[in-house]
């Protein structure tokens, strides 16, 4: 595997408690923020400040527009970004407490994540403008999410090098690994939305009449994820990759029985 999306693989599970472990699902809840969605908008939008939905939609990308309406503006009258952030940073720590991280790993995630280039990159910018938390866990919580913003806003640019909208990116990922059931719910995409994008796909010659991924789809998918790694390798020049991956791999492989499989993040099970 490509060293780059290698730590991906190390970095995300950790980076993923915010979202499903059950100490942050409680530290949202307990601030009134009940509902997957109200925590996970409301915690990944927060370093942005109290924006409304139209640059949401545009940085989180495989969202359909009308479902991050439903969530922003109105998330910031139930809690503030600064709360917001707090939470998450609590919850995070929390859930990885108990998953054998430890301060030289975060150490050196933070060295690399305050490597980072964030010009062009507005979520990964916001992460990294945040102060670093005394809290080890923490700390290494916030640096993974700097990192894998990182890889996220790339990986957009990607996504538009290759004229590649929201939606048929999901569909592109459906042609090839056949998760639309996982895909097109948890983004908000109607049945006529979906099956508009793939014949968009199909004009472009990458779909095949099934919906299934030709080998023209899936070279050009290849491609943009080989772009992807490019564009994500920066961060981890001069990092001791070798001892991080010894380090995170512990915790990486305990904490995939958190998160759901398949999911919408393409993470692989470990």
């Amino acid at each position: 595997m490509n060293p780059v999306r290698h730590l991906w693989t190390l970095i995300e599970p950790l980076h993923a408690v915010t979202y499903f472990a059950p100490e942050a699902r409680a530290a949202y809840e307990e601030v009134g923020l009940r509902g997957f969605w109200r925590g996970y908008f409301a915690g990944r939008a927060a370093p942005l400040g109290a924006v409304t939905a139209a640059p949401v939609t545009a940085l989180f990308f495989g969202f359909a527009p009308r479902m991050v309406e439903r969530a922003l503006p109105d998330i910031w009258s139930r809690i503030s970004p600064a709360d917001a952030l707090r939470c998450r940073e609590a919850g995070a720590a929390s859930a990885l407490r108990s998953h054998g991280t430890t301060t030289e790993a975060a150490d050196l995630l933070w060295a690399a994540a305050s490597g980072a280039r964030t010009s062009g990159r507005a979520l990964a910018a916001a992460n990294a403008a945040l102060p670093a938390p005394e809290d080890p866990h923490a700390r290494l919580w916030l640096a993974t999410t700097v990192l894998r913003e990182h890889r996220g806003d790339g990986h957009v640019t990607a996504l538009v090098t290759n004229g590649v909208d929201g939606c048929e990116a999901l569909v592109w990922r459906d042609a090839i690994d056949g998760l639309r059931g996982e895909l097109q719910g948890n983004r908000g995409w109607t049945d006529e939305e979906w099956d508009a994008a793939r014949q968009r796909l199909a004009a472009r010659g990458w779909v095949d009449g099934d919906g299934r991924a030709t080998a023209a789809g899936r070279a050009a998918h290849a491609r943009m994820e080989e772009l992807t790694d490019e564009l994500a390798a920066q961060p981890w020049a001069g990092t001791d990759t070798e001892r991080l991956v010894a380090l995170l791999t512990p915790a990486a492989e305990a904490l995939h029985r958190v998160i759901p499989y398949p999911n919408a993040m393409g993470l692989p099970r470990g």
